[in-house]
Parts: structure tokens; C-alpha cells; sequence
């Protein structure tokens, strides 16, 4: 049983920085081979990839957010960062952490029964 818990969502305005943490804890095995990174799902629209570490450490991003995100972890503490700098209010929306088998990662979003998720944390940026 694995239990994922983000943190560190809130309120800022445009152009500004938020970093969100996403503890996992119950598995530290399962953390170590998993892949894992973030979704997001702005209100009323469908949930969309944003970053994710995959298998030997490659980080992918989402084209909307590259060279302003940054995905990151440490491994010491089984938690996954996502630095967000140069916020837009189309960044709006829930951040939810997500781990899954390297094998379903990159169809985790299809498949979401095939991983664990987080309950979300709201990142809202204002114009």
C-alpha cells in the first residue's frame, strides 16, 4: 500500500514561484524502481501530464511548462519536488502527485488504476 500526500500549493500571482512536495510513504522499494511525477487538472477541464522522473532518472515535461518547471527529488526522504517559477494564470488548477511501474507510466493517465495518487493540492495564479 502506497500513500502519496502533496503539499505546499496556495496562491501567488502571475510571474511568481510556488514548490510543491509530494511525500510517498508505505513502499520505500516500490519508490525507488517506480516512476513518478505530476498532474494537474484545472476546474472543469481534463487532467494533463505536467513533469514526471522516469526509468534511470530521465525527467520529461510538458511542453507548457518547460524552462519554468523543474522536477526533482530526494531520494533520502521518498519525496518529489516541482519548482514552479514564472507562474501563469493558465497554470491554475489541482497538482496531484502520481506513482506508477515504469511499464504503465507513460499511459498512466489512461490507465489510472494502474498507479497511486495524491489528493491534489491547489495552485491558483492570478493575473
Amino acid at each position: 500500500q502506497v500513500q502519496l500526500v502533496e503539499s505546499g500549493g496556495g496562491s501567488v500571482q502571475s510571474g511568481g514561484s510556488l514548490r510543491l512536495s509530494c511525500t510517498v510513504s508505505g513502499d520505500a522499494d516500490a519508490y525507488s524502481s517506480a516512476c513518478k511525477g505530476w498532474f494537474r487538472q484545472p476546474s472543469g477541464q481534463a487532467r494533463e501530464y505536467v513533469a514526471g522522473i522516469e526509468k534511470e532518472g530521465l525527467t520529461t515535461y510538458t511542453d507548457s511548462v518547460k524552462g519554468r518547471f523543474t522536477i526533482s527529488q530526494d531520494t533520502r526522504n521518498n519525496t518529489v519536488y516541482l519548482q514552479m517559477d514564472s507562474l501563469k494564470p493558465e497554470d491554475t488548477g489541482v497538482y496531484v502527485c502520481a506513482m506508477s511501474p515504469c511499464a504503465w507510466w507513460r499511459v498512466l493517465d489512461r490507465a489510472p488504476n494502474f498507479g497511486s495518487w495524491g489528493q491534489g493540492t491547489q495552485v491558483t495564479v492570478s493575473s
